[in-house]
């Protein structure tokens, strides 16, 4: 008896499960029954002749044929898809539905400044935020357009750092990561802080001052100030930490302590609405860079409208 040809519909289908590594995600994805999604993967097993997938444990794993099929697939169905998008846009816009996972901090500064404008830029595009900061596993089985984290140049592949949220960036088999943009960050506090406590003059000063650090532990009570090629390690501390710089921001607004902010256009109305000014104005504390991470090279149109629209507001504001 000959075997049924492969339908190309059920390999995305596979793609989509495997990537989710869940049928009863994908199967609400792909709005379909979960009955029928599995059916289908039944039917495409049979037409190769080998199993695909797993399902004998709570959470499904792909064999090693359906790994390695996965890994052939997965760029087909991105650049059938992307074609498809393609030709949509030359009617019309960005469309679809678009998900992005941000931190907090980073979501509190762009989003309320911009996300009226793209709505209105591109209508036809339903934007999903998530702020919850997933886990790599957790990001497995809710794959993201776009994924937003603080970090160093060290920590990818890996970990964010905690300059910014401190948790392990979603780990996506076949992503592509890269530094999005690199931010100077410099040193703010409140009138009223500095007219109670005295202006600094020099770092050394700092360590006479409440600084809000990220966490109070000896690994955060020096911060490495930069002039020039003037490079000082300075002793600091304070009774409050944040790891969340929006947070920091309404914290030194309270007239509270100074604080590290980076110096970038998203970030001037916190800074603005907070009534804080530079603090050592020569000096600046190491950079803090934000990066992303798309789920594989291929970008469909929302998300290159999304990066584009965001980029400008990421870079310093216009002197």
């Amino acid at each position: 008896m000959e075997a049924s040809p492969v339908q190309l519909n059920d390999i995305a289908l596979f793609v989509e499960v495997a990537k989710r590594k869940s049928f009863s995600q994908a199967a609400r994805a792909l709005d379909m029954p979960t009955s029928t999604l599995s059916r289908r993967i039944n039917e495409l097993e049979r037409a190769i002749g080998l199993r695909l997938i797993n399902r004998n444990t709570r959470r499904l794993d792909l064999t090693e044929a359906g790994a390695a099929y996965m890994r052939r697939c997965q760029g087909l169905i991105d650049e059938a898809r992307l074609a498809h998008e393609q030709l949509l846009s030359l009617s019309g816009g960005p469309s679809g539905n678009l998900r992005v996972s941000m931190p907090y901090s980073l979501a509190m500064w762009l989003l309320p400044e911009t996300i009226n404008d793209f709505i209105e830029r591109y209508p036809d595009v339903e934007c999903e935020f998530d702020l919850s900061m997933l886990t790599a596993s957790d990001a497995q089985g809710t794959p993201f357009d776009v994924v937003l984290r603080f970090g160093r140049e060290t920590d990818y592949p890996g970990a964010a750092s905690d300059n910014g949220n401190g948790v392990p960036l979603p780990a996506v088999e076949g992503a592509v990561v890269h530094e999005l943009v690199s931010l100077d960050n410099y040193l703010y506090a409140s009138d009223h802080y500095l007219e109670r406590h005295g202006e600094p003059k020099t770092p050394a000063d700092l360590s006479q001052h409440q600084c809000l650090r990220t966490t109070i532990d000896e690994a955060h009570s020096h911060w490495t100030l930069h002039n020039g090629a003037v490079t000082q390690r300075v002793p600091v501390q304070g009774h409050l930490a944040a790891n969340n710089m929006s947070i920091a921001g309404t914290l030194a607004g309270l007239d509270l302590a100074i604080t590290r902010m980076p110096h970038c256009l998203a970030l001037e109305p916190i800074i603005k609405r907070n009534s804080l000014r530079r603090v050592l104005p020569g000096w600046s504390v190491d950079p803090i860079s934000i990066y992303v991470v798309f789920p594989s090279s291929i970008q469909p149109a929302k998300t290159r409208a999304f990066m584009d629209f965001i980029r400008p507001k990421l870079g310093p504001p216009q002197s």
